[in-house]
């Protein structure tokens, strides 16, 4: 299998691919205050065009995809496109992130689509704050979703959770407590400065390490080995958990140089940097039927483009001008 390699000679073997900015939630760090314009049908990738790319990726030396949002699920035809992926020979890593809301009617599908991991969106274990955080969402649907997801076989259910000061930080212990009786892979995320939500964003910061302090507070958390896992998760267990508690720190603790990702968003553009504004375009050139060794040569170019690092925090930072609904996550 080929290695694709970066200027800083990292390893890229990982694809995210967001096949829609459309969400049935309208969570408030990820979406605009006033919305946001719906991308025109004829504008987003189509799904063997999507398919082209990951196959041409995974020629190059892709070997993990995850498929995202928006909300990858609201999107007609996903597990068709979960069955095309599966069958890529070389896609070794297949997984999903979903808000929740329709597993519960998808996951038998998924699974036997060729989709055995999962990562569900959650920010609150309360029915009521959960509903704010959302926009309307209903937690009810997404714990029956994910009941039905374990019943099936997916494992593991990853539960990802956004910390934002004042809002949900006082429950970082009882979702910490869901990893003891459960296999759950409970991971809390700092909250990124990203599109037009950015300021707010900044003065709801908690830090990843305000949270472990709280949580080692309840338990000691004893460090899991990260071995053949890669991913920016420090991750920990309670002694006799079922599952594992994780942190992602993308603002405080910088992963940059252990960056294996690309993101192709659902209007074609492959970023290298979730908080770059430096993308480039592949969908012209593949509704030009442009043959597959110029494809290449467009993943080539965008990998040649990754920074070092990221410069959030910075005075000389350059905002982020794409939501998080239009990116991927």
């Amino acid at each position: 299998m080929k290695i694709l390699v970066d200027s800083f000679n990292r390893k890229i073997n990982y694809l995210r691919i967001s096949i829609t900015d459309r969400c049935n939630l309208r969570c408030i760090y990820c979406m605009p205050f006033e919305g946001v314009t719906k991308t025109r049908h004829g504008e987003i990738l189509r799904y063997e065009e999507i398919l082209r790319v990951s196959e041409v990726a995974v020629k190059k030396g892709i070997a993990k995809v995850r498929v995202t949002g928006g909300e990858p699920l609201v999107r007609r035809g996903v597990v068709d496109l979960i069955r095309s992926l599966s069958m890529i020979r070389g896609v070794m890593d297949l997984s999903l992130t979903t808000n929740g809301i329709l597993l519960q009617d998808f996951a038998t599908d998924l699974f036997d689509a060729g989709l055995h991991r999962i990562n569900v969106s959650m920010d609150s274990l309360n029915r009521n704050k959960f509903r704010k955080i959302t926009g309307g969402g209903d937690l009810e649907t997404v714990w029956k979703g994910m009941e039905n997801a374990m019943r099936v076989g997916f494992s593991p259910i990853k539960i990802n959770t956004v910390i934002i000061k004042g809002v949900n930080d006082d429950e970082v212990i009882d979702f910490a407590r869901l990893s003891i009786d459960n296999p759950y892979h409970v991971r809390f995320i700092e909250l990124m400065p990203i599109g037009s939500n950015g300021k707010w964003n900044t003065r709801k910061y908690v830090s990843s390490a305000e949270v472990r302090d709280r949580i080692q507070s309840f338990g000691k958390l004893l460090p899991v080995d990260k071995k053949e896992r890669g991913g920016p998760a420090q991750m920990f267990k309670f002694g006799g958990a079922q599952g594992e508690v994780g942190f992602i720190s993308p603002f405080s603790e910088h992963f940059c140089a252990s960056c294996n990702r690309l993101r192709l968003t659902a209007d074609g553009k492959l970023r290298t940097c979730l908080f770059s504004n430096e993308e480039v375009d592949l969908k012209p050139a593949l509704r030009e039927s442009i043959d597959n060794s110029q494809l290449e040569r467009l993943i080539d170019l965008a990998i040649s483009n990754k920074a070092e690092k990221h410069h959030l925090g910075e005075k000389t930072s350059k905002k982020c001008f794409r939501n998080m609904s239009a990116i991927g996550g």
